[in-house]
């Protein structure tokens, strides 16, 4: 009788164990991670002489990757400067006969002072008065014309500044500078290709911190809110491997369930889309399916 006894209690402990490990409980949400990816394209158009890329490697902000060839506009850019100096040289000869007129004006201005003075004293005429300011509006008249004549001048010089500032924008943006921090998914173009303006070149993405895309009902939405911390599970050998997720984006507009998530009755039911950030130990990869669950506690062995 006791031994019938002992293995009745066995039984009873071992049949509650399974019970409570069986994976009976559903998960509160399905999904599949994701990254922000970003495809960086040429910026100018040239030969591809430096591109230190590869699938799989993992880039700085602001890193070097390359260059396109720079050769034709360090050229132009050359053309415009002898240009500009070319130009220059007339305009100095335009501003000169300026600067001798605006000396004339200037002695013509201090003439005109002494006869107004001379005038007070009544030892001046208004006739020598009248002739100074006669002269001082011709010089003026004569000024006037010299700075209209140079103006078109000055007009090219503005001209070559602004496509001297083009030139040098192009050879800035023929440098191949990573954005952000990242890591290299697929590598487009290869060196001594001749690429253009928008050719993709690489796309990447920061795969340290993965988002999982889910679809939880409108009943759910008031166990939710952003910033809170959730479980993440994906499939790991005989088990589940659990993540420390955190909610940080909740669809404002309902929609109906992607069919790749749930079955034929439950694709007309309206979901809402939430994003779980989870860091990346290196198992997570983008596309791949995740579960989550809202009120288990987070748990490595799980």
């Amino acid at each position: 009788m006791k031994k019938y006894n002992y293995i009745l209690v066995i039984s009873m402990i071992t049949t509650t164990l399974f019970s409570c490990g069986n994976g009976d409980d559903k998960a509160d949400g399905y999904g599949n991670f994701e990254a922000t990816e970003i495809t960086i394209s040429a910026e100018n158009n040239g030969k591809l002489m430096q591109f230190n890329v590869n699938e799989g490697d993992i880039l700085k902000k602001d890193q070097f990757i390359g260059y396109i060839d720079t050769i034709p506009l360090a050229l132009k850019r050359e053309q415009l400067q002898v240009s500009k100096a070319v130009i220059s040289s007339r305009s100095r000869g335009v501003l000169s006969q300026i600067s001798v007129l605006n000396a004339k004006l200037k002695t013509a201005n201090t003439n005109k002072t002494r006869v107004e003075n001379l005038i007070k004293d009544q030892a001046g005429t208004q006739k020598q008065l009248d002739d100074i300011e006669g002269e001082i509006d011709v010089i003026k008249n004569q000024i006037r014309s010299v700075e209209i004549q140079n103006a078109p001048v000055v007009n090219e010089l503005k001209s070559i500044d602004v496509q001297l500032k083009q030139i040098d924008d192009q050879i800035q943006k023929s440098k191949i500078i990573n954005p952000f921090n990242g890591t290299v998914l697929t590598k487009y173009a290869e060196p001594n290709e001749i690429t253009v303006f928008g050719k993709p070149l690489y796309k990447i993405a920061d795969l340290n911190t993965m988002q999982l895309r889910v679809y939880v009902s409108e009943t759910q939405l008031g166990n939710i809110k952003i910033g809170q911390e959730v479980s993440v599970k994906i499939d790991d050998a005989d088990t589940m491997k659990s993540y420390k997720g955190m909610i940080s984006w909740i669809a404002s507009e309902a929609e109906f369930t992607p069919k790749i998530i749930q079955t034929k009755e439950e694709r007309v039911a309206l979901v809402y889309a939430v994003k779980i950030d989870v860091a990346n130990d290196g198992s997570l990869k983008i596309g791949m399916p995740a579960e989550l669950w809202l009120n288990n506690a987070y748990n490595n062995n799980q």
